[in-house]
């Protein structure tokens, strides 16, 4: 009777870690608001651009050490840290948009809420996995499905709430959502039993298969699989996150739409970036990580490497959902991926530092953009860039090899 409720349990935690990574993932929304700030404050696209580079950084960053935090003071805590950071970061940064300070919009938005954000990010990652050991590939998928999914909600309502109360007012408005909502999924995130990957069932764990037997984040440090991972994750975060940081001007100024309109191409996009990671992390578990990557990268590069030329607004935006849809599926095949590799007991411990890939992505990837599109009046430049990473990620999935040491049956 009592692993009939912690079967039930763990559902109700996956339901809460989801509910949280929606509303996370309202970062991807951001775009939306970039020619608002712009025309209120007269600020560049750079200097805007900068909120958004830097709570990606800081969602990066806090992300690798957050896991630790996981491992060592527990998920609860932690989720309940990143819930008042996040949700007061958005309130700061519509406090600055109210009196116009560029410095404490940056703050609020880049510094505050991105490290409650990476805070929330890595917490239900690291404590799914262990609560499901048998469906690893999809239990992630569908946690890390919210995050994209959170881009959908925030493109489609800020608009039109920025047209009745304004850009303060719309961040007030997220940021007391933020707070409530995540302070209550908060309270769901607990780790599982020390024994609770034994009581799984043979017929349906993953685990009864050959798998990684658990090394700490010392040893992992020191083998090239790390690394590889690291730059995997990199290469396809970058390509992703500068489409994603000017995808609405972008759908402006090169299909000619109404900010609104921009914000329904985000809403789809969003879409994409959610059921990406659901498909790809699912697919991940039938044809394996590698082979995930591999596909994720070689169909991408035409894409890149064709999107300035469009024209049609129907295949701009079936390009753009489509980098989105991959662009969410490396974020929910990693996790398992470095579990294969590494083990699933420290994973908050290596993980963490390999989504700091994802901080330097975000600074790198939209900063080339806006820094390009100032030279040279036009994305296509990075575009092209972009698509030469991906090459670059293509072979370093390639080299990738799982270490043969580690392939042993796992010892509970």
């Amino acid at each position: 009777m009592r692993d009939v409720n912690l079967f039930r349990k763990r559902w109700e935690i996956a339901l809460s870690g989801i509910v949280m990574q929606v509303l996370l993932g309202t970062v991807y929304g951001w775009s939306v608001f970039k020619y608002p700030l712009m025309s209120k404050h007269h600020w560049s696209g750079p200097e805007v651009a900068m909120a958004f580079t830097l709570a990606i950084f800081f969602i990066g960053v806090s992300a690798a050490f957050g896991g630790r935090f996981v491992d060592r003071a527990g998920a609860r805590k932690i989720a309940t840290l990143a819930a008042i950071l996040f949700g007061t970061g958005t309130l700061i940064a519509g406090y600055a948009d109210f009196i116009g300070s560029k410095l404490l919009f940056w703050f609020g938005y880049g510094v505050v809420a991105g490290t409650g954000n990476g805070l929330g990010y890595i917490t239900p990652i690291a404590i799914l996995v262990r609560w499901f050991p048998d469906k690893r590939g999809m239990i992630t998928g569908l946690a890390v499905m919210g995050f994209g999914f959170g881009g959908a909600l925030m493109g489609q309502v800020a608009p039109l709430l920025i047209l009745h109360v304004g850009v303060a007012g719309t961040f007030f408005i997220a940021g007391t959502l933020f707070l409530v909502v995540l302070l209550a999924a908060a309270r769901h995130m607990v780790n599982p039993p020390d024994d609770w990957h034994t009581r799984i069932s043979q017929e349906k764990a993953t685990s009864s298969r050959p798998v990684a037997a658990s090394i700490d984040f010392k040893t992992a440090r020191s083998m090239c699989q790390f690394y590889l991972l690291w730059f995997i994750l990199f290469i396809n975060v970058t390509a992703g996150i500068a489409l994603i940081s000017n995808l609405s001007p972008m759908a402006q100024s090169q299909m000619h739409l109404t900010a609104v309109s921009a914000g329904t191409l985000i809403l789809v996009a969003s879409l994409f970036n959610g059921f990406g990671r659901i498909f790809w992390a699912a697919i991940s578990d039938r044809i394996g990580r590698k082979n995930v990557f591999l596909l994720i990268f070689g169909t991408q590069i035409p894409v890149f490497i064709f999107l300035p030329q469009v024209t049609s607004l129907i295949l701009f935006g079936a390009f753009c959902c489509y980098i989105l849809f991959c662009y969410g599926g490396g974020f929910a095949t990693m996790p398992s991926f470095t579990t294969d590799t590494f083990g699933p007991r420290n994973i908050g411990g290596i993980y963490g530092p390999i989504l700091l890939s994802w901080g330097i992505a975000g600074v790198v990837g939209p900063m080339m953009m806006e820094y390009i599109k100032q030279l040279s009046n036009s994305f296509s430049t990075a575009l092209l860039i972009a698509s030469g990473m991906l090459i670059i990620g293509f072979f370093l999935t390639l080299m990738y090899r799982k270490p043969s040491l580690m392939c042993q049956e796992e010892k509970p």
